[in-house]
């Protein structure tokens, strides 16, 4: 492995202990996985000690040990995706790419991976590649899908494409519509909430497109830090109903659609989210 690369990494890093997390996924993103030799450079180089590093390596669902290619394609397996066909779908991804779950195409293009639950029920057969979600897969759109990734999920128009599509949401508590016109992000109404960390409260915002992972905050926290989310208007704190799938931590939920609820990670620098539609039908 070149190291070298590692080295000017960390010269630019801030190694504080809570930067470790936001270090490993620059890592990840230089090689495509954390190899073995480059996180005991980082624990040689930083003082982390190498059970740390790998407590947080096998704690993150996001974090991989061994090579991925360049798509990540994550076939949900569920209880709801099961009895609708998810089996029969996963199997048509590794025929049409020629590998089994867990394994890497031989050009390090795609790799596919099974998992229990992406949190989207209602919405399965769900597939997510790359943190793109698909709803209501079924055998036939498999091909699609993996021609859509081969031309470049990113350039996918937001306001068209029927994988990302924006909620209303509503306090839990309260009840009052959270969705703020005068800031905007993705180009709608964003979620306004407030951010309590540490002692200090500010105005947190976030994306009223679900699969989109866009915010912005009036201060930043450090990574891997756990947070509060409050309603701006009732000033009562988010119910925390289930755990993160992602990394256990508690998560904040808010109502769309009556007792529908949508719920988000409450750990800085996770992407986890869930969305519990219940009976509720979206069309693709």
């Amino acid at each position: 492995m070149e190291n070298n690369n590692l080295m000017t990494l960390l010269e630019k890093t801030d190694m504080a202990k809570g930067r470790l997390i936001s270090v490993l996924e620059k890592i990840q993103t230089m090689y495509g996985y954390l190899p073995e030799d480059v996180l005991r450079t980082l624990s040689d180089k930083t003082g982390h000690s190498l059970v740390d590093i790998y407590g947080v390596a096998t704690f993150y669902r996001a974090f991989s040990l061994k090579p991925r290619g360049k798509h990540l394609v994550l076939v949900c397996l569920g209880t709801a995706c099961h009895v609708r066909g998810a089996r029969k779908i996963a199997e048509e991804f590794q025929q049409l790419l020629g590998i089994n779950a867990g394994e890497t195409t031989p050009d390090k293009e795609f790799t596919i991976e099974t998992v229990n639950c992406l949190g989207a029920c209602a919405l399965g057969p769900t597939v997510v590649v790359d943190g793109h979600y698909f709803s209501h897969v079924t055998v036939k759109k498999v091909r699609g899908i993996i021609n859509k990734t081969l031309e470049g999920l990113d350039t996918i128009d937001i306001k068209t494409d029927k994988r990302i599509f924006p909620v209303k949401v509503c306090c839990s508590v309260c009840r009052q519509s959270l969705l703020d016109s005068s800031y905007l992000i993705d180009g709608y109404p964003s979620i306004h909430l407030n951010r309590a960390y540490n002692g200090k409260r500010g105005w947190f915002r976030l994306s009223s497109l679900y699969g989109s992972f866009n915010s912005a905050s009036e201060f930043e926290i450090s990574p891997d830090s756990l947070y509060s989310l409050y309603c701006p208007h009732c000033k009562k704190e988010l119910l925390e109903v289930s755990q993160c799938p992602e990394c256990n931590a508690p998560m904040a939920s808010m109502l769309i659609k009556n007792e529908c609820t949508i719920e988000v990670c409450t750990r800085s620098g996770c992407r986890g989210h869930m969305m519990n539609l219940n009976q509720i039908n979206i069309t693709e």
